[in-house]
């Protein structure tokens, strides 16, 4: 069995889920971990029985890993990924994938010049609720699917939230382009078809920074299903709910691991969803399964390139007050 020598670039808090992972699987080697406050890097690094580094750079050129995850501010993600491309590695990338769509392009263009994957994070696509509910639709069992709807709040502009996540220089923008790529990926891979118009309206009363902290989407997926997205990060209830309406009838996501079902009889019922696992372990060992079968990967850099390509359309619409085409600036497949 290959093990796979791998490092992480960034200290935060996602990074720690990430070392959690390395450190317990077989398959795998954490041989680094490093971060600009030499003091995060090595708090974590004890932690996970590994060594330290305060430069990404160094680390990678020194330790050779064949993978790097990166869990760096948004605006640090297109360099240090193909910092760490051009040095062989294969990328795991945390959502989203850039600040912006040529971005996007860039990294993947590195990535198939170096013959390496480039993946993000889209962690939706491992909870059991989400894998059942694809699988339901794909099924024909709703009918033509037509409509969806979702509704995600939950207060944003918290204390302890970093204050770069809260200017757009670094960020890209505020819940949109942070809570709303969970929307968009879910909408895009449950449903089976990418987003391809939008309007959007956002607000702006945010307590911190000069990002927004609202947004109404309207959108439409290239099978013509419309969509209704409701995010708010302000002092609300916290709501994180799907509905998936179809000709026969209809499925309700509530959370990430409660799905519902209703046909004919117009009532709910829960659908079975067996064991669950956690959804950093599942996006791993299928990471690291892709790279070994040298296969397809529902998570690669053109799908992120392409979420990224709904959140810049958002923020167009936005500010021009009309409906936006979503743009994908062109880029070859990526090992895809």
């Amino acid at each position: 069995m290959k093990k796979f020598r791998a490092v992480i670039v960034g200290a935060g808090a996602i990074a720690r889920d990430h070392a959690r992972v390395l450190g317990q699987d077989p398959r795998t080697e954490l041989a680094g971990i490093a971060d600009i406050d030499y003091s995060k890097a090595q708090i974590l690094a004890s932690a996970s029985n590994t060594v330290a580094y305060a430069d990404y750079k160094t680390m990678v050129s020194e330790l050779r890993p064949d993978i790097a995850i990166i869990t760096l501010p948004h605006y640090l993600h297109k360099t240090a990924a193909i910092d760490c491309i051009e040095r062989n590695c294969h990328v795991l990338m945390e959502k989203p994938m850039a600040l912006h769509v040529e971005e996007c392009a860039e990294m993947n263009a590195a990535a198939r010049k170096r013959g390496v994957y480039l993946a993000v994070g889209h962690i939706q696509h491992h909870y059991a609720a989400n894998r059942k509910a694809k699988e339901i639709i794909a099924s024909g069992k709703l009918g033509q699917l037509i409509s969806i709807f979702e509704r995600r709040h939950y207060p944003y502009f918290l204390p302890e939230r970093p204050d770069w996540f809260l200017d757009k220089a670094r960020s890209g923008g505020g819940v949109m382009i942070n809570l709303g790529s969970h929307c968009i990926d879910k909408l895009q891979w449950i449903g089976g078809s990418p987003v391809t118009k939008v309007k959007a309206s956002l607000t702006y009363h945010g307590t911190r920074g000069n990002v927004e902290g609202s947004g109404s989407l309207l959108m439409q997926t290239a099978a013509g299903v419309s969509a209704m997205i409701s995010i708010c990060g302000y002092k609300n209830v916290p709501v994180n709910e799907t509905e998936f309406l179809g000709t026969e009838g209809q499925l309700k996501l509530i959370g990430s691991n409660s799905l519902w079902i209703a046909g004919e009889d117009r009532a709910y019922t829960q659908v079975e969803l067996g064991e669950t696992v956690n959804v950093f372990d599942a996006q791993w060992s299928a990471f690291l399964d892709d790279i070994e079968r040298n296969g397809p990967m529902d998570n690669s850099g053109e799908y992120g390139q392409s979420v990224c390509a709904v959140i810049d359309a958002i923020y167009r619409s936005d500010a021009t007050g009309t409906e936006q085409d979503v743009i994908t600036v062109p880029s070859p497949n990526v090992l895809v």
